[in-house]
């Protein structure tokens, strides 16, 4: 067989693969939005949740977690980027360097419910912060870091090469080469980690469970305040998520409409991760033609 022919087979199959993927990921959201659909209005996604009776809303808990995403892509980007720049500019091939990949490559495997433990063990116990949005932060963090690294300094070691020879040749530090160029030029595969991340932080539950709590008050936006348990914005104060909110719906199933809520749920929540995609891919292209003066 010719080399072209193999080539329009592998083709054919690559289409094949991508349209599977595309229909099995279209199949997955209508299925979710047909199950959860009818609860989509306004009470409900706005709406404040019933310990019993039926009509429960999800206000508090999608607050949380879009609450919680912020918190967490605060602590999770500048400290994934700021590793990702170090390791592809500035650390040495050595013991060292393999050490340090060994132990991202080891986190990013860590299943989520060790760090769920590790987090009730260190920030909720030891550090004394009790179930709280900080300590479910620092938790899922811990998992984002090793995959926000890796995906930075892999997309910085690809923009060096097209950018960093010309900068330095020009006269640039290699600080001004990495603020000014490099940084920029990767920005469109560090906003691929970014969502990822993101994704992540969406879905997660187990680390949560263990760390943020499942409590579900209402929210008093009336107070504002970093500290204490009253404000919605405080960072000590238990924090239950839409996919928390989901696992006890299903587990305890206290109001009676338990299944319609936890469906309900899951729709917002896909759409939350879909228009939060939607967003950073429009606001990453819209930097990218910033940057290359399009």
């Amino acid at each position: 067989m010719d080399a072209k022919k193999v080539d329009k087979i592998a083709t054919i199959i690559f289409y094949i693969i991508s349209i599977f993927v595309v229909l099995l990921l279209g199949a997955f959201i209508l299925y979710i939005l047909y199950k959860g659909g009818s609860m989509l209005k306004p009470s409900f996604i706005f709406g404040k949740p019933k310990l019993t009776g039926a009509g429960g809303g999800i206000g508090p808990q999608l607050f949380n977690s879009f609450y919680m995403l912020v918190v967490s892509l605060i602590v999770t980007v500048p400290i994934g980027i700021g590793a990702g720049i170090y390791l592809a500019e500035y650390a040495k091939e050595g013991p060292v360097l393999r050490f340090i990949r060994m132990s991202l490559e080891t986190m990013s495997s860590l299943p989520s419910i060790v760090i769920g433990m590790f987090g009730l063990l260190v920030f909720v116990n030891m550090a004394g912060w009790g179930y709280s949005i900080l300590a479910g932060a620092l938790s899922v963090s811990i998992l984002n870091i090793p995959s926000m690294t890796r995906i930075s300094e892999n997309a910085i070691v690809a923009a060096s090469k097209r950018v960093k020879e010309a900068s330095l040749g020009l006269g640039a530090t290699r600080w001004q080469t990495l603020a000014k160029l490099t940084v920029p030029t990767a920005m469109g595969e560090v906003l691929t980690g970014i969502i990822l991340a993101a994704g992540r932080i969406f879905g997660e539950a187990a680390a949560f469970l263990y760390t943020a709590g499942l409590s579900s008050k209402n929210l008093d936006f009336n107070s504002i305040s970093l500290t204490g348990n009253s404000s919605p914005f405080s960072l000590f104060r238990p924090s239950e998520t839409l996919a928390v909110h989901i696992w006890k719906l299903n587990s305890e199933g206290i109001v009676p409409d338990a299944a319609a809520i936890a469906n309900g749920t899951a729709a917002v929540l896909i759409i939350a991760v879909l228009l939060f995609n939607i967003g950073a891919r429009l606001l990453g292209n819209r930097l990218m033609k910033s940057y290359s003066g399009k």
